[in-house]
C-alpha cells in the first residue's frame, strides 16, 4: 500500500528505520525538552531575581519578548546561513553556544544578563532549527514520508516535550524541597542539566549524524552571498502562488490562535468561570491540535495538500466563530478543541508542502521566513487583541430565555474568525490546481468518515502519454504482479471502450460535445460499477491503463484545443463523478518528452501529448506521495523493470491469497512485443 495508507504504526516504524533521522529525531526530542524546561526555570528564575507583583510581572514579560524578538530581527537571516553553510556544523555551534550560556547563567545570577542569555539562546535556537527542518527530508527515502516525519517532531515538540519539560521542572521543584535545598538552587540545577543536555546534542549531530551535511563542500563555495541569498528567498515566496498561499494562510490560521491566547482569560470569565475554566481552554487548544495532527495524514489520502492546508483554515475560521457565539463552557471546550485541531492540520501540512515540494537549496530560507511570520503573527494578534477588547462595552442579552454576555472577547473572536476563514479562502485559490472546484466539497469530502471506498484492494494506474506506451506497461506490470503471487484484475483503457463510446454516440446520434462527454462519462462509469470496485472490495490488486487519461479527458484535452465552449473544470467534475470520485492508490507516470510533435497516437496528437504530460506532472506535484515517476526512456524491459521497481514499496506485505475467478475479470490486453 501507499505509506499515507498503511497503519499509523507502520508509517512510523519505516521512518523511524532510518538510522541518520531516528538519531535527528532524538535529538530533536531531547532540544524540545530542554527548551520546554528552561523556559519553566527561566520564567522562574526572573521573578525569583525581582521583589514585588510589578517587578515580577515586568520580568516575566521580559522573559517571554527576549524570546520572540529574535524571531522578528534575524528570521530571514537565520534561514540564508542554513541554505549558505553545512547544516551540520551550524547546529553544533548553536549548540555548544546554547550549552555555555546556560551554565553562565547561573554562575552570573542577574537580572540583565538573564535577559542577555535569554536573547542570544533564543538566536541560536533561530539558527538551529531551520538548519534541522531543511535536512529532515534528505535523511528520508522517498517524499511521502516527510508527512510522517514532521508529524512525529510536532507531536513529541508540542505534546510529550511540554509534558516532559514540566514534569522534570515539578521534580527538580519537589526535590528541591524534600532534600532542604532552595528553590533557586533547584532553578539553576534545571538550567545547568538544559546545558549539559544541548553539549550531549552538539557531540551526537558532529559525530553520529554526518549525513545532516548532505551537499558538497564545492557547491557552498560557489553559493552567492547571503544578503543575495535572502532576497533570492524572499522572492520565490512573492512570485511562487503555492508559498504566497501557504504565507497567507499561516497569517490567518496564527492571527485566530493569538486571539484565543490573548482574550482566553476574559473569554473565560464571561463564561462564568475563573482560572480553572481558563485552564480547560489553554489544555482544549492543545488536545486539538494533537488530535488535528494525529488526523491530517488520514485527510491527506482524501484530499491534496495544497488543498487541505486552505480548508483546514477555513474550518478553523469557523470553528473560532462558533467559539465566539458559545451560550455555555461545555460548546466553548468543543469549539476550542476544533480550532486547535483544524490549526493542527495546516500546520503539519505547511510543514509537509515545504518539505516536499521546496528545493534543498532555498528549504531553509523558507522554513525561517515561515517561523518568523508564525512569531511575528502570534506576537501582533496578542498585542492587539486586548486593546480592541476593551474598546468594546459588555452588555447582557437574552437568547431564548437564556442570559447571554456580549463582550469584546466575543466580537473579537467572531472578527477574527471571519477574518481567519477569508484569509483561508484567499489560501486556497492561490494554492487550488484546480481553482474550478468550490471550497464546500473539498471541506466534505475531507471530513467525511472512511475511505471513499471499501476493501482492501489497491488500485494503480498507470498514466502517460502515448497510449501505446502505457497499454504496454500496464499489461507488463500485471503480469509480474501475478507472477509474484497477488491477484490481480487488469482494466483495459483501450479500443473495447473506444468502441462501446463510439457505438454510443453513433446510435444515438449524439453529435454535440456535452453529449458524447456524458457518453465517455456513462462508459467510465459502468467500467468502475462492474470491475473495478467490486475487485477492490475483493483485495485484488487493479491495474488500470490511463485512468486519468481516459476517452472523457482526452475528450477534455482536444476540446481545448479547437475552443469549445466546454469548461475543463466541467469536464474534471464530471470524470469525478462518474467514478464516484474513486482515485488510484497510486499512479504511476511514464516521463518521457514526445518523440515528434506531429505524431498521432491513438487519437491523441503531440501537441495533446504536450498537454496530457504536463496536466499528470502538476498533479504529480501536488500530490508527491500519490504519485510514482518514472523515465520512461529507453527499452520497453528497462521501463518495466524502473516501474515494478518504483511500484514494490508499495505493494501490500502478503499478496492475497483468493482464487482469480473470485474477482470479475476484465479483458487484458496482449502486450505489445518489446
Amino acid at each position: 500500500m501507499p505509506e499515507l495508507s498503511a497503519p499509523t504504526s507502520h508509517r512510523v516504524r519505516s521512518v523511524l528505520a532510518i538510522p541518520a533521522f531516528r538519531r535527528l529525531w532524538l535529538v530533536t526530542s531531547v532540544s524540545a525538552t530542554c527548551d520546554w524546561l528552561s523556559l519553566l526555570a527561566l520564567s522562574a528564575l526572573a521573578t525569583q531575581l525581582t521583589s514585588g507583583y510589578q517587578a515580577q510581572s515586568f520580568a516575566l514579560g521580559g522573559v517571554v519578548a527576549t524570546k520572540l524578538l529574535p524571531a522578528l530581527v534575524l528570521g530571514p537571516l537565520a534561514g540564508a546561513l542554513a541554505d549558505k553553510f553545512d547544516r551540520r556544523r551550524v547546529m553544533v555551534v548553536c549548540d555548544l553556544l546554547r550549552f555555555g550560556l546556560f551554565v553562565s547563567i547561573p554562575l552570573l545570577g542577574s537580572l540583565w544578563w538573564l535577559f542577555v542569555a535569554t536573547f542570544l539562546i533564543e538566536i541560536c535556537a533561530l539558527f538551529w532549527i531551520p538548519s534541522k527542518d531543511a535536512s529532515v527530508p534528505n535523511l528520508l527515502r522517498r517524499p511521502d514520508q516527510v508527512e510522517t516525519a514532521n508529524q512525529l517532531a510536532l507531536v513529541m515538540t508540542y505534546g510529550v516535550a511540554v509534558i516532559t519539560g514540566a514534569g522534570l521542572f515539578t521534580l527538580l521543584s519537589s526535590a528541591g524541597s524534600f532534600f532542604g535545598g532552595s528553590a533557586l538552587s533547584m532553578v539553576f540545577v534545571a538550567l545547568v542539566l538544559s546545558g549539559i543536555a544541548y553539549l550531549v546534542i552538539a557531540l551526537t549531530v558532529w559525530f553520529r549524524i554526518p549525513e545532516i551535511s548532505g551537499r558538497a563542500i564545492g557547491n557552498r563555495a560557489v553559493a552567492p552571498g547571503v544578503l543575495a541569498m535572502m532576497r533570492d528567498g524572499a522572492a520565490f515566496v512573492v512570485r511562487t502562488p503555492m508559498m504566497r498561499g501557504l504565507v497567507f494562510g499561516i497569517v490567518g490560521a496564527f492571527a485566530a490562535g493569538g486571539t484565543v491566547v490573548g482574550s482566553a482569560t476574559l473569554y473565560a470569565a464571561s463564561l462564568g468561570g475563573g482560572n480553572a475554566a481558563y485552564g480547560v481552554l489553554f489544555a482544549a487548544v492543545f488536545v486539538g491540535l494533537a488530535l488535528g495532527m494525529g488526523s491530517a495524514p488520514r485527510l491527506a489520502r482524501r484530499l491534496p495538500h495544497n488543498r487541505l492546508f486552505g480548508a483546514a483554515i477555513v474550518a478553523a475560521g469557523l470553528a473560532l466563530v462558533l467559539v465566539a457565539i458559545a451560550p455555555h463552557l461545555f460548546v466553548a471546550i468543543v469549539a476550542v478543541m476544533l480550532v486547535g485541531g483544524f490549526a493542527g492540520i495546516a500546520f503539519l501540512t505547511g510543514l509537509t508542502i515545504i518539505g516536499s515540494q521546496v528545493a534543498d537549496e532555498i528549504r531553509g530560507r523558507i522554513v525561517a521566513f515561515v517561523q518568523s511570520i508564525v512569531r511575528l503573527t502570534l506576537l501582533g494578534s496578542m498585542a492587539l487583541v486586548p486593546l480592541f477588547v476593551g474598546l468594546v462595552s459588555a452588555r447582557h442579552i437574552e437568547v431564548l430565555g437564556y442570559p447571554f454576555l456580549v463582550d469584546g472577547t466575543r466580537v473579537v473572536m467572531l472578527v477574527g474568525g471571519l477574518v481567519a476563514a477569508g484569509v483561508g479562502m484567499l489560501a486556497y485559490r492561490q494554492m487550488d490546481d484546480r481553482r474550478t472546484e468550490p471550497i464546500l466539497p473539498d471541506l466534505l469530502a475531507a471530513l467525511r468518515r472512511g475511505d471513499l471506498r471499501s476493501g482492501t484492494g489497491l488500485l494503480i494506474a498507470v498514466e502517460g502519454a502515448p497510449a501505446e506506451a502505457t497499454t504496454e506497461q500496464a499489461a507488463r506490470l500485471a503480469t509480474r504482479l501475478r507472477d509474484a503471487g497477488h491477484v490481480v484484475v487488469v482494466l483495459d483503457d483501450g479500443e473495447r471502450d473506444r468502441e462501446r463510446w463510439a457505438a454510443a454516440t453513433r446510435e444515438a446520434a449524439l453529435s454535440g460535445r456535452r453529449a458524447k462527454a456524458l457518453a465517455a462519462a456513462a462508459v467510465r462509469a459502468d467500467q468502475v460499477e462492474r470491475v473495478v470496485r467490486p475487485a477492490l472490495e475483493s483485495g485484488a490488486v487493479v491495474v488500470v491503463d490511463r485512468f486519468l487519461v481516459s476517452p472523457l479527458v482526452q475528450f477534455g484535452v482536444a476540446a481545448d484545443r479547437a475552443q469549445s465552449e466546454l469548461d475543463p473544470g466541467e469536464l474534471e467534475n464530471l470524470a469525478a463523478w462518474a467514478t464516484g470520485r474513486l482515485r488510484p492508490d497510486v499512479s504511476v507516470l511514464l516521463d518521457r518528452a514526445p518523440e515528434e510533435p506531429s505524431t498521432e497516437a491513438r487519437g491523441i496528437s503531440g501537441e495533446e501529448h504536450v498537454r496530457v504530460q504536463r496536466l499528470l506532472t502538476r498533479m504529480a506535484a501536488a500530490e508527491p506521495h500519490r504519485y510514482v515517476v518514472i523515465d520512461a526512456d529507453g527499452t520497453s524491459d528497462e521501463v518495466a523493470e524502473r516501474v515494478f521497481s518504483g511500484i514494490q514499496p508499495l505493494l501490500p506485505q502478503r499478496p492475497a491469497t483468493s482464487d482469480d475467478d473470485a474477482v470479475p475479470q476484465a479483458p487484458a490486453p496482449a502486450p505489445s512485443a518489446p
